[in-house]
């Protein structure tokens, strides 16, 4: 069951998503005005950003996978579990070589706020338990 959203992903109305938990809202939008275009986060009184090619980088490297894959969300200052979304968002083998996150200090947790925008699209399947979920291609 997909988690509940609103708003349209613009800058004048964000997608306010919740973490795959569901215990944390935040809001999110597309800005192609950027360079690069970015996925721009506001958790609280903090901003990440991400590429924006991250959106569809991630959807096809989840229909490659074929199967439920871990999100291991970690920080940027802390080592991501191999195998998982958040080591994926880092590594030198995806399509950007290296990491998605535009900040740096705030790289990391791509698998906590980016995995809510492809369900929200409708994209991929996430689950929201209370630790070690996972996500999927739809």
């Amino acid at each position: 069951m997909a988690a509940e959203f609103t708003g349209s992903g613009t800058p004048d109305d964000p997608w306010t998503l919740k973490t795959p938990t569901l215990r944390s809202e935040y809001q999110v939008y597309r800005d192609e005005s950027l360079d690069p275009p970015a996925l721009v986060c506001q958790v609280g009184s903090t901003q990440l950003s991400y590429d924006l090619r991250c959106i569809d980088d991630l959807h096809k490297m989840l229909q490659a996978h074929g199967d439920w894959m871990l999100l291991g969300n970690a920080d940027e200052q802390k080592p991501a579990k191999e195998g998982t979304v958040e080591a994926w968002a880092r590594s030198a083998d995806n399509p950007i070589g290296g990491w998605y996150g535009l900040k740096k200090g705030l790289r990391g947790r791509f698998a906590n706020y980016v995995p809510p925008v492809l369900e929200a699209l409708g994209l991929a399947e996430v689950e929201h338990n209370a630790r070690n979920n996972r996500m999927r291609a739809i």
